[in-house]
């Protein structure tokens, strides 16, 4: 049985390869869950992406029953890693089987499409209210939202209080009171948090991932990720680059 199997892939090797297919990048399949996981909505973007890209699994010849096998994986992915980001499992498990009998009863690809894309959107909300368990006032909430979105770009506590129409100090005072960091101290976490899944699942050189992150320099993107977990960038990448989350 194994040798069989290991034919017919290495077949669908050759096949794929004489019809210049290939699947999507591990990195980016990962990019999306991560994304969610962390409750960042622009992961219903990259799923989209993926979608539209051509690349997926090709798991039957009925284009419905492809995209119907397809949607079963998803949302067998997105609860656990929706899980990981703090959604309660039993309600996430619940979700998954109402999201599985929905396309059970779908009858087209469009509809399948869309409850693809339904699906991430659903658990990233969860995951993202779950990590606001705290209950945050609105002012805190629209100041994380942003953080997240410009994690590429400048972001100063001036700009952030004109945003929600606050006294800097006020505002300062505020965040720190419900959420435990300062505003720059919170703005260094999740860049460093988002820095962790880039040196883990993606091969951007560590010079570029500094950059993107918008560190002032390499050595000070390396002295702050040592800081806070005690290794370098290139010691932390290369004892997790590409381990799935999902074995064990």
């Amino acid at each position: 049985m194994k040798e069989s199997m290991d034919k017919q892939v290495a077949y669908l090797e050759f096949v794929n390869r004489e019809n210049s297919f290939h699947h999507h990048r591990y990195d980016d399949d990962m990019h999306q869950f991560e994304l969610l996981r962390n409750g960042d909505m622009r992961s219903v973007e990259e799923t989209k992406k993926i979608m539209d890209s051509g690349e997926v699994g090709h798991l039957s010849d009925d284009p419905v029953r492809n995209m119907l096998y397809l949607d079963i994986c998803h949302i067998t992915l997105c609860t656990r890693f929706a899980i990981e980001g703090g959604m309660d499992a039993e309600k996430a498990y619940n979700a998954s089987d109402l999201f599985i009998r929905r396309c059970d009863r779908a009858n087209t690809y469009g509809e399948l499409y869309d409850l693809h894309l339904e699906v991430t959107e659903y658990f990233t909300k969860q995951a993202a209210a779950a990590q606001r368990s705290t209950v945050y006032s609105r002012p805190v909430i629209r100041c994380m939202d942003y953080i997240q979105l410009h994690l590429h770009e400048n972001i100063s506590v001036g700009e952030l209080a004109e945003m929600v129409g606050l006294n800097r100090s006020y505002l300062s005072v505020l965040f720190g009171r419900e959420v435990g960091l300062t505003l720059t101290g919170y703005v260094i976490h999740k860049r460093l948090e988002t820095a962790e899944n880039m040196l883990k699942y993606s091969d951007m050189r560590l010079s570029e991932i500094s950059d993107i992150l918008h560190f002032s320099s390499y050595s000070h993107f390396a002295r702050t990720f040592r800081k806070y977990y005690n290794t370098s960038p290139k010691e932390y990448r290369d004892r997790n680059f590409r381990k799935a989350s999902i074995a064990g």
